[in-house]
């Protein structure tokens, strides 16, 4: 049997050629000392060593001292604030504006004597002199009401107040000129004013009266309140601020006090000079800083309180009376609103002086009684005060010495208007209209002379507060001269300090 062949065998698999790889990549060079010192503070490893410790120290030291120079310098800048507003910026043009409530008032009541007068131009002041004051007036409500506006700012309210103002003592001086023209062409005797002489004045007064006035004091009262926010804002930050200077002064204290110690301890060495200099530093400019903080806050305290406060009432006081002493004219020139000038009168008077009348009814007689039983026997600073009113709450708080002295003058003026308006009102109720304008314009009295006395005796009373302001403000300004650069010197000295005094102890370990 014949065998097939084999099948020849698979040639053998060669195997096939690789790529030639490239050498493997070469792992950067590992910073192991600079790793090791991150580990090292991460874990806190370096607080184990002495010279980690002392850095501590004075990073910590250095970082109180910092965050006291920063309280430091926001109390004080908040001291300037607080006297910057009440001393130089808002607080003298709300005083300012005080005046407008007089000048208005003023105004009126010097066009109520032309109109009284009448032909007789000598009579009184004299028709050129009266004709002079209120011209003066009324340049000072012009320059009181843009004071008022720069006031307002950016209050839409207070704006339009003012703007209201302005235009209505446009109006008003219209009515006041169509009056004198109509006085002028009737050239009539004193007293005697003809009808359409007192409508044209009515219409001004009224405007005057019921407009003009109530928007004048609103003005004063709203930018006064302004005023007063600001202060106690202000105030309330300087003593925030001088807290926080003690809290941030005792911690560097504590913390310098701390190093010094652990050097003692460390290097069985003697107190360190250069940081026992730093203590006294900072502990200096803590002390300094805060007693200067107190010291401010006081002199804006006196300044607000015993200053503008005082002058603002006080001012009113003097305006009110202008205005009331203009009613005695307005009450001789329109018997047909005699009376409700008289009680206007009444009003006004007791706003200045308020005395206590028990059950009796309020009216002029009584109250010309009250008046003399309760501040006639009166001692400024001396026992309680037996009244209410503008010089009441003056009388409240009135000092020994000048202020005393000129708020009796002051007392002892008004008891004397008022006794010369009840003889005029004697003499009116009595027919003798005649007899009570010569008495009212000082022709037959010093009712004239008297109430001058009285204004100044009261502008005396006011210039007393006004030197205490300005007293005030001036220590408070000058407290502050050089603030500026004396906490960042002072600081940089300590700091300085700090670091020559630990190097020495560092270099040791070097």
């Amino acid at each position: 049997m014949t065998m097939s062949p084999a099948p020849p065998a698979a040639p053998a698999t060669q195997p096939r050629p690789q790529p030639p790889q490239a050498p493997p990549e070469q792992n950067p060079p590992v910073d192991t000392e600079r790793t090791g010192r991150l580990k090292t503070f991460v874990r806190g490893h370096w607080l184990k060593t002495i010279p980690g410790r002392i850095r501590a120290h004075v990073v910590l030291c250095l970082a109180a001292l910092v965050a006291l120079l920063i309280v430091l310098t926001v109390a004080i800048g908040n001291a300037r604030d607080s006297v910057e507003t009440i001393g130089h910026d808002a607080g003298p043009q709300v005083v300012a504006t005080g005046t407008l409530y007089f000048a208005l008032s003023d105004m009126d009541a010097q066009v109520s004597n032309i109109l009284l007068i009448g032909r007789e131009h000598d009579l009184g002041i004299g028709y050129d002199e009266t004709l002079r004051v209120y011209e003066k007036r009324r340049a000072e409500a012009d320059a009181a009401a843009v004071q008022a506006a720069q006031l307002a700012g950016r209050d839409p309210a207070l704006r339009r107040t003012v703007q209201e103002v302005l235009d209505g003592l446009g109006r008003y001086e219209r009515l006041v000129g169509q009056a004198m023209q109509l006085d002028k062409q009737s050239d009539h005797a004193p007293g005697q004013t003809p009808p359409q002489v007192v409508d044209a004045y009515r219409q001004a007064t009224d405007l005057m009266k019921l407009q003009l006035l109530p928007k004048a004091y609103n003005i004063t009262l709203d930018t006064g309140a302004n005023v007063r926010q600001s202060y106690e804002t202000k105030r309330s930050a300087v003593l925030t601020g001088r807290a926080w200077v003690l809290l941030t002064g005792l911690l560097a204290l504590l913390l310098l006090i701390a190093t010094q110690l652990y050097l003692v301890r460390t290097f069985r060495r003697v107190l360190n000079p250069a940081l026992v200099l730093a203590t006294l530093a900072t502990l200096v400019l803590t002390a300094v800083g805060a007693g200067l903080l107190t010291a401010h806050a006081g002199h804006i305290k006196t300044a607000k309180q015993d200053g503008f406060d005082s002058i603002l009432q006080l001012s009113r006081a003097r305006a009110i009376s202008h205005s009331a002493f203009g009613d005695e004219s307005r009450y001789l020139l329109d018997p047909g609103r005699a009376d409700t000038y008289e009680q206007t009168y009444l009003d006004k008077s007791l706003s200045v002086i308020y005395p206590d009348l028990g059950d009796k009814p309020v009216n002029l007689e009584n109250y010309y009684a009250g008046l003399e039983q309760k501040a006639g026997p009166y001692k400024p600073g001396e026992g309680a005060v037996p009244f209410l009113g503008f010089f009441g709450d003056e009388a409240r708080t009135v000092g020994k010495g000048r202020e005393a002295d000129a708020l009796a003058k002051t007392l002892a003026g008004y008891r004397k208007v008022q006794q010369n308006d009840a003889r005029m009102r004697q003499l009116a109720e009595a027919g003798n209209r005649t007899a009570a304008v010569d008495l009212r314009m000082g022709r037959t009295s010093n009712a004239i002379r008297d109430f001058d006395d009285y204004d100044a005796a009261l502008s005396s009373l006011t210039a007393v507060h006004q030197d205490a302001f300005d007293k005030a403000i001036r220590d408070a300004d000058g407290g502050l001269r050089g603030w500026n650069a004396v906490p960042p010197v002072g600081a940089a000295v300590i700091a300085f300090l700090i670091i020559a005094g630990v190097r020495p102890r560092l270099a040791e370990f070097r």
